[in-house]
């Protein structure tokens, strides 16, 4: 059986796609990033939650702010990337449901009342969109740098210092620059991750 992608999309989305650890000094706009929100938008998370929240890192004063809390390994890059985004949970994310969630807006206080409950599904659900964001960037045609090696205690006060937020990743994004790319690592096979029951 094929898949619906044609060669060409399936290998910018997934096979020739990396994560980049240099960039041209081609800008990133607002419309491209809107462009890719606007397609990830759809994609899944339980009950319609979108947690995910997105802080763009364009002034050099907020990306001061920010290389400050980056692994030390991650700052060159974070410096130079034509464009960061700060991709966090928003643990308050249940206000929302009862629009987002119109055929059962009671999931706002039957499911989600207590913060322990929000936190968890707010960090897993955002993880995924974290995933679909990355994935939009590519079909924009950019490349994707995420990481999560930074001080995550300390992206939250810098960037979410009401508390309802917590930082799940930061990605560079751009165009890919001069020795971009590191060797691909090996992957699983189909049948060491896959058990049918």
């Amino acid at each position: 059986m094929t898949l619906a992608l044609d060669t060409t999309a399936q290998d910018l989305l997934f096979r020739e796609a990396r994560t980049a650890n240099t960039f041209t000094d081609e800008p990133v706009s607002d419309e491209q990033i809107q462009a890719v929100y606007d397609l990830v938008k759809y994609a899944p998370t339980a009950f319609n939650q979108s947690p995910l929240r997105i802080v763009l890192v364009r002034s050099p004063e907020a990306r001061e702010r920010l290389v400050q809390h980056m692994a030390e390994g991650n700052r060159p890059k974070t410096s130079t990337a034509p464009l960061v985004a700060i991709l966090a949970a928003d643990h308050e994310f249940h206000e929302e449901l009862p629009r987002l969630f119109p055929k059962f807006p009671q999931a706002k206080d039957a499911f989600f009342s207590e913060r322990p409950a929000r936190e968890k599904s707010g960090s897993f659900n955002g993880a995924l969109q974290v995933g679909y964001f990355i994935i939009g960037v590519r079909a924009a045609g950019l490349a994707a740098g995420p990481m999560s090696g930074f001080d995550a205690e300390g992206i939250n006060k810098e960037f979410f210092p009401e508390g309802d937020h917590a930082v799940l990743a930061v990605v560079n994004i751009g165009k890919p620059g001069d020795d971009a790319w590191q060797q691909r690592s090996p992957r699983l096979a189909y049948d060491e991750v896959v058990t049918t029951v």
